[in-house]
């Protein structure tokens, strides 16, 4: 097959409704999905690569009686110590980002699929798109978002705010990313860009 696989890096606010899109996505796509997030937390189990070296960093006790780590006690040590966090985020980050281009290879040594997308909130802050040939925004209304997050995972207005205020300004999210997908209205509005941008890809062998 002379079709190169595309690899593109799919970001947005928190509430931007990424997780909706993927999976229409992947039911209509012959594709590959990589969520950094759920990757960092496997990439934490026992045998993996962050393993080990976090037992090390945080010490024995974050390990549980499965020889599992205990999320919770080390958010807790993270939250007591900033430095910690940095740490942290310098062991798991590069082994993500390596999972993460070794999945690439495989799937371009494959050829069964055209599209490989990496779905991170924190893309660009990780350079994650210095690997994906093309970066795309999940832009919704800040009312839209806020309405979301209410209604899905129970959260204050305050608590809402808060997690806004940490996350890079809209700006940066248009001026790093190369295609923006407008997911305030209804689901079909937003698959029909989705496919718009798709389709013209298949055409571009």
């Amino acid at each position: 097959g002379g079709y190169r696989m595309k690899t593109i890096g799919i970001t947005g606010g928190v509430g931007s409704g990424k997780t909706e899109l993927l999976s229409y996505i992947r039911e209509h796509y012959p594709c590959e999905i990589v969520l950094a997030d759920d990757l960092a937390k496997e990439l934490q189990e026992p045998g993996k690569p962050c393993y080990a070296p976090l037992i090390e960093l945080l010490g024995k006790d974050i390990v549980g009686g499965d020889g599992c780590i205990r999320k919770a006690v080390m958010a807790d040590k993270i939250f007591k110590d900033r430095h910690l966090l940095e740490k942290v985020n310098g062991l798991v980050h590069p082994a993500v980002t390596a999972e993460i281009l070794h999945r690439m290879e495989l799937a371009k040594k494959k050829g069964e699929i055209s599209l490989f997308f990496v779905e991170a909130a924190l893309l660009i802050e990780n350079g994650f798109d210095k690997i994906c040939d093309e970066m795309w925004y999940i832009y919704a209304r800040e009312s839209v978002r806020r309405e979301r997050l209410g209604r899905s995972r129970g959260y204050s207005e305050e608590k809402i705010t808060a997690i806004m205020g940490k996350q890079l300004p809209e700006s940066v999210f248009r001026e790093r990313c190369q295609v923006m997908i407008d997911n305030s209205a209804s689901l079909p509005e937003s698959i029909r860009q989705i496919d718009q941008v798709l389709e013209a890809y298949q055409w571009q062998k």
